[in-house]
């Protein structure tokens, strides 16, 4: 219920009043027993500067550095993009931010996908308070669950800090080591230097020895994406 700009949640053993961020519980004698502020969770990455030597994709400015990159009127990236360079051993910096889309379910919520070289998805999806399957937001799809659900609220900016180091052929093409991962998603990690065994089954790129771009997925929702800057690393 509505009343006086405060939602009230009756029940016979009291009532919970949500008002100006703080959720309050009273005893049906109106004696208040207990009291939650909002709290308001933030990236420790959030707005983090590229360093010397990175490569800027996207500042708002523009999106000269994508194919079919488009920019919103108010300066945020609209997927689907693709790199113009490609890449192998890489350390990414993204920000994204997931629709609010209460009547949708599972992949139908703010999906999107950030694709190393084009071969492996790490999912994008409003996943709030979920599992962590592979298939939602931090998951390696088809690969791997999170170790921890890190995903924010929808319209929370979020940070996804990945470190990557490409598979290995030899010269006849033959793979002789799998591509690896490390994520941090909102300043946690939630992939520790996990093995990735194949690329994801609708990766625009297959393997191969070739470097591949960073790909941004449109999955038909609003996602949107901002300071997105990598730095290549040297192969061992």
């Amino acid at each position: 219920e509505l009343k006086n700009g405060a939602v009230l949640f009756q029940q016979p053993q009291g009532v919970g009043r949500i008002e100006n961020g703080t959720l309050s519980m009273t005893t049906p004698e109106g004696d208040v027993v207990g009291k939650l502020a909002r709290t308001e969770r933030k990236s420790p990455t959030l707005g983090q500067q590229p360093p010397e030597g990175a490569v800027v994709l996207f500042d708002g400015r523009n999106a000269d550095a994508l194919v079919n990159g488009r920019v919103s009127a108010d300066g945020l990236l609209i997927p689907p993009a693709t790199s113009k360079q490609k890449f192998g051993n890489c350390s990414l910096h993204l920000e994204f931010r997931t629709p609010f889309m209460p009547e949708a379910r599972g992949q139908g919520r703010g999906n999107s996908g950030c694709y190393l070289q084009g071969r492996y998805e790490v999912q994008i999806l409003d996943s709030f308070a979920l599992a962590g399957k592979n298939n939602e937001c931090g998951g390696i799809y088809s690969v791997k669950d999170c170790d921890a659900n890190l995903c924010f609220p929808p319209l929370v900016w979020q940070t996804y800090d990945i470190d990557y180091t490409a598979a290995e052929f030899d010269g006849a093409g033959k793979k002789q080591k799998n591509a690896r991962i490390t994520v941090r998603h909102n300043g946690v990690v939630i992939h520790d230097n996990v093995e990735l065994p194949h690329a994801t089954t609708a990766a625009p790129v297959a393997e191969g020895a070739e470097k591949g771009p960073l790909y941004l997925q449109d999955h038909g929702n609003p996602v949107r994406f901002r300071n997105i800057w990598l730095l290549e690393k040297k192969s061992k």
